[in-house]
């Protein structure tokens, strides 16, 4: 399982635009030089962003990108949803079934059974953590992720 540049790098600069000016927001230039992307590249991500309703843009000389909505109500998994999409995907047994038309395996299978219970236990995570847990330094951020982790154990 792998973490792609895209997932990365769109909540990089989610937390960027997060840590901004709320009304001023960063441009892309900036978000471009901060984080050492490419414009290209940063508007692809602000695009996808924006799309997903995350990030509202704001037009003008002074024009950027500030967030649609606060740090505490934009989950983690809201995030690497509108970026990438699912780990796994229903659509996924269809459009991976080998020569034939159906996967063998399509009445009786427990890698789906292992990969839905992966996403099961990612979306439960992923939804508990927020923006507003990843603004502080890494080692807090840290804290506050072990905790809800623990939290969850615990229930």
């Amino acid at each position: 399982m792998k973490i792609s540049s895209q997932d990365e790098y769109g909540l990089r600069i989610l937390l960027r635009i997060a840590r901004a000016d709320a009304e001023l927001g960063l441009s892309i230039p900036q978000l471009s030089e901060l984080e050492g992307m490419s414009e290209p590249y940063v508007g692809k991500l602000t695009r996808t962003l924006r799309l997903g309703g995350l990030v509202q843009s704001t037009r003008g000389h002074k024009g950027g990108y500030v967030l649609a909505k606060a740090v505490e109500d934009i989950t983690i998994n809201e995030v690497l949803t509108t970026l990438g999409g699912k780990l796994f995907d229903q659509k996924f047994c269809g459009s991976h079934a080998g020569v034939g038309k159906l996967c063998t395996n399509s009445v009786d299978c427990s890698v789906r059974s292992l990969w839905k219970m992966v996403q099961f236990t990612l979306d439960n995570l992923l939804e508990k953590v927020t923006l507003a847990d990843l603004m502080s330094t890494e080692g807090d951020s840290n804290e506050q992720l072990k905790n809800l982790l623990l939290q969850g154990q615990n229930s």
